[in-house]
Formats: structure tokens, C-alpha cells, sequence
């Protein structure tokens, strides 16, 4: 039977947003839920990979230099693509008119400090939303000759090649290098420090691609279900409370559940082994919803 663990609610780290004070999961009177330990989790340089090669946001900013308004921080938007390579550089893709790209251009070796913020938001409606963060520092530079064809392959498997090679009226693109110095995280899981070099071998999760429409369509055609595993929270008492699918991987499915007097928590269903596709996850969910069943 898939094994659920009740997650308690505490504190995290900050956001690079000016706007923003304290936590990066402050949320009026209660931060995120975080997990007990001895939970099965992807590791922390999974979880970094899989943000990287997935849809979240991301932020490039160039601390110390400046704009034409003095800014300290020079914000220099946003890339439209990005992936890793085998070494654990981070490519990104940019408009050859911004500003990272004017910055980068005559760049060499460790001459241009950058941080990649990459944030985490829940696709479907839940309270607490922001389900992490993470941020990579390191030295930029422009990709130039030989490297630019493996860098634009790379590229490509996530953006189609017409809008890579600057067609369709859009500007020509830029790719950029991040060599990787520093990485920490902030989620779900906690927060944590990742070594760079585990960044290179670590393997984004496999349900990366699909899991926003798994979870959009999990909380819109099949609410009744996901309610229904309460009944494997044991004595935690859910009865009433609404039920949110929040995260899923190949390891298991995270749950929200909202609408108490006490507050909210999350509840984590592992699957009974790891699933590797689609087929897989549907093997997995059908077991869940069967144990919650009886």
C-alpha cells in the first residue's frame, strides 16, 4: 500500500525580489509545509536539474553591474530557453538585444558574476502557491564557434529550431554559458545547499514534462479521488477539508488539504515503485486510488 507521510509547517530562506521580506514561502500567518524525515525524495541536484529543464520562471541578474538608471543589481529579463549540458553548465537562450547578451559578449572566463532565480508555482489553484526556489551563481559567457551546434541540439530539444534561429520576425537569439560556482535550493523539501558537480550527473524527473497537465486534470476531473485519500491519512483527521493534488514525481504524489480551522497540511503518497512514463504514473495512481478505496 502506498505509504502517506503527514508534513508539518515551518520556516525557509529568502527571494532576490526587493519586494519581497523573510521567507521565500511567507504567506501571512504560515510558511509551506515541509516533510518529516525519512521520506523517499528526489535529491536535491534532481530537484535543481528538473527545475531547470522545466517551465517555472526564471530571472537572470548581473549583481554589481549597472544599468542606465544605476541600479546595483543589473535585471537583465528573461530566458526563453535553457537546459544543461554534460559538464553542468546551464545554457540559456536570450534575445541577441538584451541586455545579458550585450553584457556577455565580450565576457571572458570569470570576467561576469550571474544568478539564475528559477521560481516554482503551483499550476492549479492552492493556498501558499510559490513551491520553491532555486538559485545558480556563476561566471557567464558568450557560446562562440564550435560549441554553438552541440549548445543549439541541446536547445532544441526544448524550443522548435525556427524560433531558435531567430525566424518568424522575432530577433536573433543569443546563447549564453553559466558556469555553474554555487546552487542552493528552497522547496517543498527543504533547503539545502547542492554540489555543483552533482548538478552534471544528476537526471531531471521524468514526469518534468507533463506534471502541470497531470495536475490540472487530476484537480478538475477527478477532485472526488484525490479527496478519497484521505482515508489513508489514518487518524489525521481531513474530513471536510479540500483536497489539492501540488506536486507529483516519479517517487509520489503531494497533496494539499485546506479548509480547517487549524489550518492546512500537506500529505505525501508514495507509489509502490518509482514510474519512469505515463503508463506507469497510470499504473501507480490506479493502485493509489484502489488502497484508498478500501
Amino acid at each position: 500500500m502506498s505509504r502517506p507521510h503527514g508534513i508539518p509547517l515551518p520556516s525557509a530562506r529568502r527571494s532576490s525580489d526587493p519586494n519581497e521580506t523573510g521567507s521565500a514561502f511567507d504567506d501571512d500567518w504560515q510558511g509551506q509545509p515541509r516533510p518529516r524525515e525519512g521520506v523517499r525524495q528526489l535529491t536535491g541536484a534532481e530537484r535543481v536539474r528538473t527545475l531547470v529543464e522545466s517551465n517555472a520562471s526564471v530571472s537572470l541578474t548581473l549583481p554589481g553591474a549597472r544599468d542606465s538608471h544605476g541600479s546595483d543589481d543589473f535585471g537583465t529579463g528573461m530566458p526563453v530557453a535553457r537546459t544543461v549540458t554534460p559538464d553542468g553548465d546551464v545554457i540559456l537562450l536570450v534575445s541577441g538585444e538584451s541586455a545579458a547578451a550585450r553584457a556577455a559578449a565580450h565576457a571572458q572566463d570569470d570576467d561576469l558574476t550571474a544568478v539564475i532565480e528559477i521560481t516554482d508555482v503551483a499550476p492549479v489553484s492552492v493556498p501558499h502557491r510559490i513551491r520553491g526556489r532555486a538559485w545558480l551563481t556563476g561566471w557567464l559567457t558568450q557560446v562562440r564557434g564550435a560549441e554553438r551546434a552541440a549548445c543549439a541540439a541541446l536547445l532544441a530539444d526544448r524550443r522548435p529550431v525556427g524560433e531558435l534561429l531567430g525566424m518568424a520576425g522575432r530577433p536573433a537569439w543569443v546563447m549564453l554559458r553559466l558556469e555553474v560556482g554555487e546552487i542552493s535550493v528552497d522547496d517543498l523539501w527543504g533547503a539545502e545547499h547542492v554540489d555543483p558537480d552533482d548538478l552534471a550527473t544528476a537526471e531531471p524527473d521524468p514526469m518534468v514534462a507533463h506534471e502541470a497537465e497531470l495536475l490540472q486534470h487530476l484537480a478538475s476531473s477527478h477532485s472526488d479521488r484525490i479527496g478519497e485519500l484521505c482515508g489513508l491519512l489514518g487518524s489525521r483527521e481531513a474530513d471536510g477539508m479540500t483536497a489539492t493534488p501540488l506536486a507529483l514525481d516519479r517517487l509520489g504524489l503531494r497533496v494539499r488539504f485546506t479548509g480547517a480551522a487549524a489550518g492546512s497540511f500537506d500529505a505525501r503518497f508514495d507509489f509502490p515503485e518509482p514510474v519512469a512514463d505515463i503508463c506507469g504514473l497510470r499504473r501507480a495512481m490506479r493502485t493509489l486510488f484502489s488502497a484508498a478505496g478500501h
